[in-house]
Formats: structure tokens, sequence, C-alpha cells
């Protein structure tokens, strides 16, 4: 095996990891996006009904904490790329 070809081959399988990571945020982000306007829509649909009001403001939290976690896992893996 050539020696020369292994920085390349290194190179290529961090910048694959790196648009993995990229695609793993936009999986967060659209499940994120989902969940809040689930909520929001049983919140603006049932404004007559506690239960599903509530059901509602817990997806719209469901969608902020799924959001917020997405993205500090963006930048964590981001940062240990950015080390190796």
């Amino acid at each position: 095996m050539d020696p020369s070809a292994t920085p390349l081959r290194d190179t290529l399988a961090v910048e694959r990891t790196r648009l993995a990571n990229e695609r793993t945020l936009l999986a967060y982000v659209r499940t994120a996006i989902m969940l809040a306007a689930t909520g929001a829509t049983l919140v603006t649909l049932y404004d007559d009904m506690p239960t599903r009001v509530v059901t509602g403001w817990t997806l719209i939290l469901a969608g902020a904490v799924v959001g917020g976690v997405g993205f500090g896992r963006f930048r964590r893996v981001g940062r240990r790329l950015a080390g190796s």
C-alpha cells in the first residue's frame, strides 16, 4: 500500500464524518420542528380541551429539548473532529 495515499484517505474519512454530523443535525432539527408544529396545532385547534392543550405545550417543549440536544451533539462531535 502506498503511504502517500493514507493522508488523503484520512482526510476523506474526516470529511465524510463531518457530512454525517451535519445530516444528523438536520434530522434533529426536522424532528424538533415536527414536534413543535404538532404541539402548536393542538394548542391552536383545541384551546377548549385542557388535556390537548397540555399535550400541545408538552410537545412544543419536547421539540425545544430535541433541538437543543441535537445542536449540543453537533457541536461536541464538531469539536472532536477539529481536534483530530
